[in-house]
């Protein structure tokens, strides 16, 4: 796995949600590393990634009231658990649940594995509200997706909270949940 800047220099073959990514980064005029590798399904798979990015990588979960009502984009490290019973108190939600990929594609155009902060950029319609746990913060860089899981950004942090989620619409909740959660 190589590190490069930017995007790729040749993008066929690659989707157009992707493609739509490295389009809001360079808009933004924001400096990126990416890395191409096998599809990562889970954050075990993503181990290679995380050390050459030398990231924070973060798990991100889309979640969802029992009435699949309220949607809820959760920004984490990836090697934090934490249990949908703690963060529903912490934000006043009914019970949390993983939310069916058929949200996933209907408002942030992502299937599962492929789940990006960045995939709020589709969200026209302000379905999702993004959660970010406080560790996320700690970093000087996070690492995350394209929107499709077979490449691996690394952004700073800041440029994630001083210039994308504010050109995406999207204003960021902060969170705490703890390392080891209880019941």
């Amino acid at each position: 796995m190589e590190l490069m800047n930017g995007r790729p220099a040749n993008c066929q073959g690659r989707l157009e949600k992707e493609i739509r990514c490295y389009c809001l980064l360079d808009s933004l005029g924001i400096e990126y590393q990416r890395i191409d590798h096998e599809a990562a399904m889970t954050m075990e798979a993503c181990a290679a990634v995380d050390e050459a990015l030398h990231a924070t990588i973060c798990k991100n979960l889309l979640l969802c009231n029992r009435q699949c009502t309220a949607f809820y984009l959760l920004m984490l490290p990836g090697d934090k658990t934490f249990k949908t019973s703690v963060l529903s108190k912490k934000i006043g939600s009914s019970r949390l649940s993983f939310a069916e990929p058929r949200y996933m594609e209907e408002f942030l155009d992502i299937t599962p594995g492929s789940v990006s902060v960045l995939g709020l950029m589709n969200d026209h319609d302000m379905h999702v509200q993004l959660l970010i746990d406080d560790e996320v913060l700690e970093g000087e860089y996070f690492g995350c997706h394209p929107c499709i899981n077979t490449s691996s950004l690394r952004i700073k942090t800041a440029d994630l909270l001083e210039k994308i989620i504010p050109a995406m619409g999207h204003e960021p909740r902060f969170v705490t949940l703890e390392r080891n959660p209880e019941a």
